[in-house]
């Protein structure tokens, strides 16, 4: 599209959530001056999380979405631009770098900070996403605190799902865990261990079929894909854990992506393979993955723009 409407600034972040906006508020107080772009979902995965119960500073829990209001509210505040509008394009090839917004505007920036986090696989049933936030989570560390006592599902054959079924068993009676093949993918020592747990039991071969429950999770429909038999176990929660996948894909010409699409940044820092463009939030995290880790790391990449800026200005 010729003719594109330009702009220069100083700093630009792309993405919200906790990552991009603890950089756009501690960049705003270097006086940055940074613009932030929300992207297609502001305020990133939380705001599809109901209760947060495990973020410090609040005592009594808060629902994800008024957190994040709280987050751009306090980014405001301290002089952040932020806008709505969602990166579609970049060119890292040379400075000052671009990045196109919605097709149409062409921004030009001195440095970059991407916080375009990740994105949950789901199944693709329609009653997952019909009671996502009513039972139905893709991330036990954050929501299996809500169901102890309670009997859960979970779906999933890697690591990620051996490590979320072995958390919920020390709270949960009961953890169902679905794997579709007749083995799981996680390493030796994680099967070993969700074997071993007495209240773990494991349906091999096994499908989902459909979540269960009018306003809330009551069960789970499972069908054996050997026999093609089917039957509905009764639980109150039914977890996916089968990956997630990084917002990266804009980037992968110039950046350097590890095997699972995530920006590699180098150890200790937000830098990545680009001078002046830095990474932070789950697009680089594969392992944490939780709010305030994003949001350390959301501090760490405004203070490393800041003393790279900072450098250059000097030069």
């Amino acid at each position: 599209m010729e003719n594109k409407q330009q702009e220069h600034v100083h700093l630009l972040i792309i993405g919200s959530g906790p990552a991009g906006y603890t950089a756009a508020i501690y960049a705003s107080r270097a006086n940055l001056k940074p613009v932030l772009y929300q992207g297609i979902q502001p305020g990133g995965q939380l705001t599809i999380t109901t209760e947060v119960e495990n973020y410090p500073g609040y005592p009594e829990g808060i629902q994800g979405p008024e957190m994040m209001v709280d987050f751009e509210k306090q980014a405001t505040r301290m002089g952040a631009d932020i806008r709505y509008g969602m990166a579609t394009a970049v060119d890292f090839s040379k400075q000052p770098y671009k990045v196109t917004i919605d097709e149409e505007k062409e921004i030009t920036a001195d440095a970059i900070i991407i916080a375009t986090g990740a994105s949950a696989k789901w199944l693709g049933l329609p009653s997952e996403q019909r009671l996502n936030g009513s039972g139905v989570s893709a991330c036990a560390v954050c929501d299996g605190f809500f169901f102890r006592g309670k009997e859960v599902a979970i779906v999933g054959a890697g690591d990620t799902a051996a490590e979320e079924a072995l958390y919920l068993s020390k709270m949960c009676t009961t953890v169902h865990m679905l794997v579709r093949k007749h083995e799981m993918r996680a390493s030796k020592v994680m099967q070993d261990r969700v074997l071993k747990t007495s209240n773990i039991i494991v349906y091999w071969n096994t499908e989902t079929e459909e979540v269960l429950g009018d306003k809330k999770v009551e069960a789970v429909r499972v069908r054996n894909n050997q026999t093609g038999e089917t039957k509905d176990v009764p639980v109150s929660a039914f977890f996916v854990a089968i990956g997630h996948q990084p917002n990266s894909a804009i980037f992968k010409d110039y950046l350097q992506l590890d095997e699972q699409d995530y920006i590699v940044t180098v150890p200790g820092s937000s830098r990545t393979s680009i001078e002046g463009v830095f990474a932070c939030g789950d697009v680089q995290d594969k392992i944490y993955r939780q709010a305030v880790t994003a949001a350390g790391s959301g501090c760490m990449a405004a203070l490393d723009a800041e003393r790279y800026l900072s450098a250059k200005e000097h030069q």
